[in-house]
């Protein structure tokens, strides 16, 4: 199902940060009284990730990140893992007025905020963890490299790819198994966001060290671990049912995550039938549960700092 861009307000910020400036996207109001959102893309991604999600926020401050190592952030030095992005993502909400906010994390952007709860736990009111944040379903006992080929497969060897021209980079997408049926305007404006360089050698702009530690870290990393067993806010965890080549098994089973709700009290799950680990935010039907799930979250929050809101 296709999805066109309206117009909507938009603006970037590059924030102050460890060795240099991260790009912020702001959609949304201008108004600095309005609900903020904080949105953390993928491994692979960037902030343009979430442009249908700011369409379905109708009065929404949505801002969000080129997290460290990739789009226009993809310049900054390491050290990389959850911990590192979880300090840059409370500078981005300093940088933007935000004293606290729902947390909307989608890959391996729903990890790094289960861990900004705990090492900022006055900036996140609650999260929406979207097909992640959990430790990756994967066998024990892999090596780094075993465990990147095993979770993202194709998507780490596209990073040491170079394409001739943005037609190229586009044509490769068009026909992933994730947005083959998928094809949108926001897909084609996050594919083009992507590359960096100069045709004919433009390549993918994701740091493949940044992605490499960072992958290394959602495997049972310290700072996950111990952020998941002092979870303190409400969560919402929603699972796409397939996976990252759209194959039939997702990122993680039903019955895996059943396990970590029943072990923590604050996670909620919902599953969002039809879609796959890239359209649940990309695409419809995905982006609309997500809004919802955001939608219910920010009301909540409205609800619990608006005085005599029960009157």
């Amino acid at each position: 199902m296709s999805a066109e861009p309206t117009a909507l307000p938009y603006s970037t910020l590059d924030v102050p940060v460890r060795g240099g400036t991260l790009r912020t996207g702001v959609w949304g109001p201008q108004d600095p009284e309005a609900p903020a959102v904080l949105a953390v893309h993928g491994v692979t991604a960037s902030h343009r990730t979430w442009g249908l999600l700011a369409q379905e926020l109708d009065g929404v401050r949505l801002i969000a990140p080129d997290l460290r190592g990739r789009g226009r952030s993809n310049q900054l030095p390491g050290p990389f893992g959850m911990a590192a992005h979880a300090d840059d993502l409370a500078a981005v909400m300093a940088a933007h007025g935000v004293g606290s906010a729902v947390v909307v994390g989608h890959s391996m952007g729903a990890f790094a905020s289960v861990v900004l709860a705990r090492r900022h736990p006055e900036l996140v009111e609650s999260l929406v963890l979207v097909d992640g944040g959990l430790p990756l379903q994967v066998p024990a006992g892999l090596s780094d490299e075993e465990v990147i080929q095993s979770v993202l497969g194709p998507a780490a060897e596209r990073l040491a790819a170079t394409f001739r021209s943005r037609d190229a980079y586009r044509d490769f997408w068009r026909v992933h198994p994730a947005f083959a049926e998928h094809w949108n305007a926001l897909v084609e404006d996050y594919v083009d966001y992507d590359l960096a360089g100069e045709p004919p050698l433009l390549r993918p702009s994701t740091n493949y060290a940044a992605m490499a530690r960072d992958t290394a870290d959602l495997n049972g990393g310290a700072a996950l671990m111990d952020a998941l067993e002092s979870l303190a806010v409400p969560a919402m965890m929603l699972r796409a049912p397939r996976g990252l080549l759209n194959e039939d098994a997702g990122l993680y089973t039903p019955g895996y995550v059943d396990q970590w709700a029943r072990r923590l009290p604050d996670l909620q799950v919902r599953d969002v039938p039809g879609t796959n680990h890239y359209t649940i935010v990309m695409d419809s039907p995905g982006a609309a549960a997500v809004a919802g799930a955001v939608r219910q979250a920010v009301g909540a929050l409205v609800k619990r700092h608006t005085p005599n809101a029960a009157g």
